[in-house]
């Protein structure tokens, strides 16, 4: 009998996030622009050398800057880039970088979610 089939057994699950590696990797850098990419790479759960095909792909487009600080890469993040879907290319992913930079990771109480508006 498959595990799944068991009583109380959860059904498999796909790997599917909401956010792309490629969004991962410029919130790990828009967090710590000093960031190495090794730690980066451990951090969104792909290899380096994964995280630096992104990097480059994101430096290509615009997205951020590397700029060479002695041994190590500063990175400057230009949240005025457009998403590149046309279901939100009229949105800049500064939006995005003050949803996952902002809040959670700024010391002090969380912040309450809005009450959902009510009909009538």
């Amino acid at each position: 009998m498959p595990a799944s089939a068991k009583p109380g057994a959860r059904p498999p699950t796909r790997g599917w996030t909401f956010l792309t590696n490629h969004a991962h990797v410029l919130l790990a850098i828009a967090r710590d622009p000093t960031v190495r990419l090794r730690d980066v790479a451990a951090s969104v759960g792909i290899t380096e050398r994964a995280a630096q095909g992104i990097v480059a792909d994101l430096e290509a487009a615009g997205y951020l800057r590397r700029t060479r600080v002695g041994r190590r890469n500063q990175y400057t993040v230009d949240p005025t880039g457009h998403f590149r879907h046309p279901a939100e290319a009229n949105r800049q992913i500064g939006d995005l970088l003050d949803l996952f930079t902002r809040r959670s990771d700024r010391p002090g109480p969380a912040q309450p979610r809005p009450e959902p508006p009510t009909g009538g």
